[in-house]
């Protein structure tokens, strides 16, 4: 009985609060129905606090702002702005300074939306231009107000595309929905509903426990490191004694250094190490921690017949570990072991590229397979080939491979590790100037731009495959080819937002298809009526000559009036002009979220087991393979792929090529 009336006490406190936050929310419809319902059913609503009574000085200050806010009455509104707002508010807060910035420009069209004349309207843009060189400075590299540097030079911002919606009514009603409610939080003129306060407190206690959790399991790595520093200390001083016995003449037995290496390596040294052999202690040591590569197994030939007759008629899963094993012998050997690996994948046409029929047609649906590590297993594959020339070339035989890949993407709704993989291969392929024509008619520009226009969403990989792959494929004529003025301003609008992008390695690709597009002269008009240079010149930094002479051609580029013709010459080179290197990147492995279960063998124990060739076939095979490979590379010259750009320097900037 007692819980029962501490429920019904309660009860009131808990329908006040909900009553406090309608009304603070302005669901006035909501709260009526509320109240309405409370007193039809006997509900109390306890009588809200007193300290929840508003501050009518604060409500004045907040009611004056908005009164000179919708009389366009700018320096009256930001003295009393900067009056009434504490300093750490205004330049602390990255919501009051993005507020501050929206108020600037509602501002300076204030004019222009309300017919004030042309004296008031330039008077209020010079105001406005006088904010960004001072305060909205520190905004010039946040993608979502880049566009607005350009508006004090734009003669008719009522038509532009970019500024048309400053002057509807939802843009100034949301604007002054935002003002009022950021008024009300940071004068505190209405306190804060309690709802805000228990919600924040559950949200502290959650934090709590997580910051508990990793409290814990930082003081067990901090105990089993201080445990791991006290072993190696012993260590070391036992190595320091052996190594003083034996400059007396006392050698070290092979069963001692066992045994140091054991208790040096305990969680890593399971197999027996041979120290009766010639040797030093080092020797033993690399040996122990180095990587357990077995090169023997890299060059024993499989039974491919069996192996494509698997990768169509076994389990899903099978194939998904089968398809990992063979991909590991290319990105998991030493990199003298892969030409002959992949020499042996083609001339077997382990893909069914070479040969149209039943096998070419169960490898491409692998790529669109319900379950997903098989999708993932695929799509890494086909990206481990394409990321060596002689794959390159082998892929490039199937017609309709872009067919399967764009499929793979197109139905991938998020940004997953198989569609990683697959705008990897894309872009690898783009190195080729016929697959870059078979991309451009499949659609590839348009879908990266739709995709590239939530690019924050994106992961590193997927951005800067997407960009250098748009860059490549905008570097044909064909492709800088739009088919409509809205996919132009998209691609523009789209290739302008990555330049203020926080990652700047995508930042070479960006203006390597800027300037590209620019060649055609409609595209130019575009560029130039969406203030194109105003937003480039933002760029310029004292620091980055390099990347300052890119965005000077680009704006030379802009402003060129030389006519389409003359950019035309490419769709008629005779000769391929492709990068001519390998770069098996580390990221074709990572996440990998294939793992053996029970008694499944992975990797080369699997092939071991049940696909390699019997007889002396092997040592002849592999003289073939190499012999066959080595006439396979023919000097190829393209713009760098990512990968390869990170393995050639980790610290250089690949540049796209400006006359």
């Amino acid at each position: 009985m007692s819980g029962s009336l501490s429920v019904v006490a309660f009860e009131g406190e808990l329908n006040s609060i909900v009553k406090e936050y309608l009304d603070f929310g302005g669901f006035d419809k909501t709260l009526q129905d509320f109240e309405r319902e409370c007193e039809q059913k006997g509900k109390p609503i306890a009588d809200l606090d007193v300290k929840s009574k508003s501050n009518q000085k604060l409500i004045g200050i907040q009611n004056e702002l908005m009164k000179r806010f919708h009389e366009g009455k700018r320096n009256k509104y930001f003295t009393l702005w900067n009056e009434s707002l504490p300093v750490t508010v205004r330049d602390g807060d990255s919501v009051s300074q993005k507020l501050e910035f929206y108020l600037n420009i509602y501002f300076a069209v204030y004019p222009i939306r309300f017919a004030k004349g042309q004296d008031e309207g330039e008077k209020a843009m010079q105001g406005f231009k006088q904010y960004l060189e001072t305060r909205g400075s520190t905004l010039s590299q946040t993608t979502e107000f880049l566009p607005f540097y350009a508006l004090p030079f734009v003669p008719s911002p009522t038509s532009h595309p970019s500024y048309k919606e400053l002057f509807s009514d939802t843009w100034l009603k949301d604007l002054e929905v935002r003002l009022e409610k950021f008024l009300t939080l940071a004068l505190k003129s209405t306190p804060q509903p309690k709802l805000f306060e228990l919600y924040q407190i559950n949200q502290l206690q959650q934090q709590l426990v997580e910051c508990e959790r990793k409290t814990m399991s930082y003081i067990k790595r901090h105990n089993k490191v201080q445990a791991d520093y006290h072993n190696l200390i012993g260590v070391t001083a036992d190595l320091v004694d052996a190594m003083e016995a034996t400059l007396q003449g006392k050698p070290i037995t092979p069963e001692k250094l066992q045994t140091l290496c054991s208790r040096l390596f305990s969680t890593q040294f399971h197999q027996s190490v041979d120290l009766t052999r010639p040797g030093t202690a080092g020797d033993v040591l690399r040996a122990s921690i180095a990587p357990q590569h077995d090169d023997k197994f890299a060059y024993k030939t499989l039974d491919y017949e069996k192996v494509k007759h698997d990768m169509a008629h076994s389990t899903d899963r099978n194939k998904a570990l089968l398809l990992q094993a063979l991909r590991w012998r290319l990105t998991q050997s030493a990199p003298h072991l892969r030409d002959p690996v992949m020499t042996a994948f083609v001339q077997n046409d382990l893909l069914g590229c070479a040969t149209p029929g039943e096998h070419r047609d169960v490898v491409l649906s692998l790529l669109t397979a319900p379950l997903e590590i098989l999708r993932q297993s695929a799509s890494r594959m086909f990206n481990a080939f394409a990321s060596m020339s002689a794959g390159r070339t082998y892929l490039a035989q199937n017609q309709d491979l872009f067919k399967g890949l764009m499929d793979n993407l197109r139905s991938e709704d998020k940004d997953s590790i198989t569609r990683e993989m697959i705008l990897g291969a894309l872009q690898k392929l783009s190195l080729r100037r016929n697959l870059q024509t078979a991309m451009i008619d499949k659609g590839v520009i348009e879908w990266l731009v739709k995709v590239l226009e939530d690019n924050d969403s994106l992961s590193d990989y997927t951005l800067e495959y997407s960009v250098a792959l748009l860059m490549n494929l905008c570097l044909r004529t064909a492709g800088t080819d739009f088919n409509s003025p809205r996919a132009t301003n998209q691609t523009l609008k789209v290739l302008s937002d990555l330049l203020g992008h926080e990652n700047q390695e995508i930042r070479p690709y960006v203006n390597g298809a800027l300037y590209s597009i620019l060649a055609i002269p409609t595209i130019r008009e575009e560029a130039k009526a969406m203030g194109m240079e105003e937003i480039l010149r933002c760029f310029i930094k004292e620091d980055q000559p390099d990347m300052n002479r890119q965005i000077e051609f680009i704006i030379k580029q802009l402003n060129s009036t030389e006519s389409v013709d003359e950019y035309e010459s490419d769709d008629e080179e005779d000769e391929e002009d492709e990068e001519d290197q390998d770069a098996m990147e580390s990221d074709l492995d990572k996440d990998e979220i294939l793992k053996p279960e029970g008694d499944e063998l992975s990797g080369e124990p699997l092939l071991a087991g049940g696909y390699l060739t019997r007889g002396a076939n092997s040592a002849r095979a592999r003289r073939g393979q190499q012999k066959d490979f080595d006439g396979m590379n023919e000097p190829l010259r393209r713009p760098v792929t990512p990968s390869h750009r990170r393995l050639q320097d980790p610290s250089r900037k690949s540049q796209p090529r400006f006359p």
